[in-house]
């Protein structure tokens, strides 16, 4: 009978015949990558839509300039709203058109979630009107929008869309004159607004 090897060295031999194991190098080669990721950008680049610029088409009324004042439909103070934007999205609001020099109107200061509930309570006192008899049937809560030159773009899409939220039928995006410009630095200096 054969004699086994019972050593340590778990019955592998070493000896001058045998070679060690050769280590390879764990270097990876990230060139490929480079034309990969140009490839993957270049698809995205043809696959993705660019976003396009949002705009709102705003269709005014026609002006005739042979329309006489007599024959213009007249606005009821009673049934107006003249909302102010000013800068830093500041709202001003005063019931009515603001056209008694006698009596100049009340600004109020407000922002965008209160406006929202003014112009609830306008529809609402007009509709109580209409029904008490003091404004016609064919009488609607009107908002006059008066942009300042220091509001933004964003305060007129705004207040826009607090009309198409509120469903206000009739308003109208109307030139801020020097006077109520005069109300709003006033108003602002009272509030301690910058």
């Amino acid at each position: 009978m054969a004699e086994m090897d019972t050593s340590s060295s778990g019955g592998h031999k070493k000896g001058p015949g045998v070679k060690k194991g050769k280590k390879l190098s764990t270097r990876i080669d990230l060139t490929p990558m480079v034309d990969l990721g140009f490839l993957l950008i270049t698809f995205f680049m043809y696959t993705t839509t660019l976003a396009r610029p949002k705009t709102m088409e705003i269709n005014m009324p026609y002006k005739d300039p042979n329309l006489k004042q007599e024959d213009m439909n007249k606005l009821k103070a009673s049934a107006a709203l003249t909302v102010l934007l000013s800068k830093n999205g500041h709202i001003y609001y005063y019931q009515g058109i603001g056209d008694d020099p006698n009596k100049p109107p009340e600004l109020k200061p407000t922002n965008r979630k209160g406006i929202r509930d003014v112009i609830i309570d306008k529809i609402k006192t007009v509709r109580d009107l209409k029904n008490s008899g003091a404004l016609g049937v064919k009488d609607e809560a009107t908002i006059l929008i008066k942009p300042d030159t220091t509001s933004t773009y964003g305060d007129l899409v705004g207040m826009l869309d607090e009309m198409t939220i509120n469903e206000v039928k009739v308003y109208a995006i109307v030139d801020i004159t020097d006077i109520e410009q005069g109300f709003i630095k006033e108003t602002e200096v009272a509030n301690g607004i910058k």
